[in-house]
């Protein structure tokens, strides 16, 4: 009996150990859980704790539930939180190479915008890596759009307009047009329309149509601006402190999320705008007089986004414009 004892007790703490040496990461997200990267994060923080055995659990919060987006990158930066979401081109001010996904009208396709991040992303994440981050993946919005609460045919149907901006990129776009920025977060876009705090934003359909923006806005316009990306990141103490596996399962899931990521978002343009549709919402080209006005607004950007970026950002668009 006694051996008996000592064995179960043996294999009491052998089954124990596994549960007792677990880690849970909490995973800050900005964008609701029904919102396609919300998902991806969730199948993403799933294949983790697959691959480790339970041993590193990470747990989503999406909504801005545990930090409001434009908190998390600093979150993770500091500790608070091991790992996180963040759309990188908001902080475009910190690092011009931020924004490098933010470029209005360089590229306006998922076929194009894959090119250049293929450039980019070891420059951005080096930039991470200054700022004490590990780079895991990233997935891009779908092409941007216009939205507005009224038709629009011109760039001086754009002018006093109250515009949501959410970056260095759109504050600028505003500026030029004439539109008045309001800074507003993803989380608080459905209250700034509704109180007229914003009457205007640069998005994606996926945008418009997890917040229910026809319940505000009349009209979407196509232009295919940008495709900016939501890029995820983990504290680099944190993963330095983890094992080898911990560290193998975390870069090879997010290999794995960063193409089930952008297969969701391809999808997921289609099925957005059937539903600002179904809401109704006028969707459509934008008239040929507002793109090229917008066309050349992005022109300028551009211009100072590379005078802002230097030899790095420079050696990133020649590389891209001459593959294309």
């Amino acid at each position: 009996m006694r051996l008996t004892a000592a064995s179960l007790g043996l294999a009491a703490l052998g089954f124990a150990a596994p549960a007792a040496l677990a880690e849970t990461w909490d995973m800050p997200l900005a964008y609701p859980a029904t919102n396609f990267h919300s998902e991806t994060a969730a199948a993403f923080a799933a294949c983790v704790g697959e691959a480790t055995g339970g041993a590193l659990q990470i747990v989503t919060h999406p909504g801005g539930a545990l930090y409001g987006g434009a908190e998390i990158k600093r979150a993770v930066q500091t500790g608070q939180t091991p790992i996180g979401e963040r759309l990188l081109s908001a902080h475009q001010n910190e690092k011009p190479i931020y924004g490098v996904d933010s470029i209005p009208f360089l590229v306006s396709s998922f076929d194009e915008h894959e090119k250049l991040w293929e450039i980019a992303a070891p420059h951005v994440a080096e930039a991470l890596a200054e700022d004490g981050l590990v780079y895991l993946y990233s997935v891009p919005w779908p092409p941007q759009g216009l939205y507005m609460n009224r038709a629009v045919a011109a760039a001086d149907d754009l002018k006093g307009v109250k515009f949501r901006s959410y970056s260095a990129a759109t504050a600028r776009l505003a500026e030029l047009t004439g539109m008045t920025p309001v800074q507003v977060e993803a989380a608080e876009l459905s209250q700034a329309l509704a109180t007229g705090v914003a009457e205007s934003f640069v998005s994606s359909a996926a945008t418009g149509y997890d917040t229910k923006v026809w319940e505000h806005l009349s009209h979407f316009y196509e232009v295919d601006a940008w495709l900016p990306r939501n890029a995820i990141f983990a504290n680099k103490a944190a993963f330095d402190a983890l094992d080898a596996a911990a560290q193998s399962a975390l870069t090879d899931c997010a290999a794995k999320a960063k193409a089930e990521g952008l297969a969701r978002s391809k999808a997921y343009t289609t099925r957005t705008l059937d539903g600002l549709k179904a809401g109704g919402m006028e969707v459509g080209r934008a008239e040929p007089a507002l793109v090229e006005a917008l066309k050349a607004i992005g022109a300028t950007m551009t211009e100072e986004w590379l005078a802002s970026a230097g030899e790095t950002g420079r050696a990133v668009v020649d590389a891209y414009r001459a593959g294309n």
